[in-house]
């Protein structure tokens, strides 16, 4: 750590705290749960004041559990899994034993020892021990040193400028999003857009294809064996072919499952409705490499239908409807079939129109796919801002006239 500026201190996390942590009712007595004291686990914290928890307890709940009740003002710190994460309690609650509870004495402004743990996040996390989730302990906290002015006029300048640079980039970051959220709105009208502008027709799926759909084929994993596609190719409404796996059969096994440009591959199943049915186009070339039975094979009429154009609107609201209301379970997972997937209406424009409105909507989301990027890069703009201002106001040099005031600045101008 950097030098002590004047008028400041260090001092272990034990001595300037009361430090505890809380417990868990037994979770199969309902008598325990459902009262009115407020019972936060680490989901609750919210790197801010915690005034709404998922559950609470009741007063027996409490007297036979190793929860404990702390005052309002109290800091939580996360100590299981989401190690660093912070709360601050906005009334009297309880806790489970995954959050450590930090009661401020006399030496310190509690928020200012908010923030400060709010910059040490990082290293506490590279403290945490385990294989399946990283933890840490009371053992770890107890030493940890904090630093500190001992003039608390000095703590509360520096919570001031803290919060008034932090208030700037929220409001930043609030127009950032609300930017991605328009964006969003935008690419989801986009087709819809286009297309009420056209005449068009519904016309049966099963129609517009040159062949009859087709399934693919389950093939075990063999290395070196001849290459099938994996279910995750399917990406974004096009077909990702470096997802493929070695499956154990020969190319003559593979002959009638294999991909070629223009084809369109359809999930037959997913654990999620809104995920089955979903649809990609094979735009490149490939080299030899087959389908697999995840996957059903569509191959378009290039007379009746532009496969840039199915691509976008196999996925779009109109579409996507009609397959979820198809979509069967079965043992938790969605399926369609051939038979469903041949009855989707496709809203179909002329030929020279479908290729208009592909290149149209096309243009529109490499723009916005653009913007997105540059989002981006302005949230990670935003955190290096964040983590500058807490280092700068832990070794003594945030003043209200820094430069960060003006990088905040000049975020929502971007």
């Amino acid at each position: 750590m950097t030098k002590l500026p004047t008028g400041w201190i260090e001092k272990p996390l034990a001595k300037i705290v009361r430090l505890g942590s809380g417990g868990t009712p037994q979770a199969k007595n309902p008598a325990y749960y459902g009262g009115d004291i407020p019972w936060a686990i680490i989901g609750d914290l919210c790197d801010g004041p915690v005034s709404v928890t998922q559950n609470t307890i009741t007063q027996l709940g409490l007297d036979r559990s190793s929860a404990k009740v702390v005052p309002a003002d109290t800091i939580l710190l996360g100590m299981y899994g989401s190690i660093g994460k912070l709360g601050i309690a906005s009334m009297p609650m309880a806790t489970n034993q995954a959050i450590a509870t930090m009661q401020v004495g006399d030496e310190l402004e509690f928020r200012y020892l908010f923030y400060y743990l709010l910059s040490q996040r990082s290293r506490l996390d590279r403290e945490g021990k385990g294989a399946t989730q990283r933890n840490i302990s009371q053992t770890i906290l107890r030493p940890w040193p904090v630093r500190f002015p001992v003039d608390l006029v000095e703590q509360q300048r520096i919570i001031g400028i803290l919060e008034d640079h932090f208030s700037r980039l929220d409001a930043a970051d609030a127009y950032i999003d609300s930017a991605r959220r328009r964006a969003e709105n935008l690419d989801s009208q986009l087709l819809v857009t286009q297309l009420a502008v056209l005449g068009t027709q519904e016309v049966r799926f099963g129609e517009l294809l040159s062949t009859g759909l087709s399934n693919g084929k389950s093939v075990p994993t063999q290395d070196g064996g001849f290459p099938v596609l994996r279910l995750t190719a399917l990406r974004d409404g096009r077909i990702d072919l470096t997802e493929r796996k070695d499956g154990a059969w020969t190319a003559a096994d593979a002959a009638r499952f294999m991909v070629r440009r223009g084809d369109f591959l359809i999930a037959r199943g997913n654990g999620s409705r809104r995920l089955v049915g979903r649809g990609g186009l094979v735009r490149d070339a490939p080299d030899a490499v087959a389908f697999p039975d995840t996957l059903i094979r569509a191959r378009p009429d290039l007379g009746r239908i532009d496969p840039e154009f199915l691509a976008l609107v196999w996925n779009a609201p109109m579409i996507r409807r009609q397959i979820e209301a198809a979509a069967k379970t079965t043992a938790g997972i969605y399926k369609v079939n051939q038979k469903d997937l041949a009855e989707i209406r496709v809203p179909l424009p002329s030929l020279a129109d479908q290729t208009r409105v592909a290149r149209a909507v096309q243009e529109s989301r490499d723009a916005l796919s653009r913007l997105a990027v540059e989002v981006d890069r302005v949230n990670y703009r935003s955190l290096a801002l964040r983590r500058s201002v807490l280092i700068a106001a832990f070794s003594g040099r945030l003043t209200s006239q820094s430069i960060y005031a003006r990088d905040i600045g000049d975020l929502i101008s971007v």
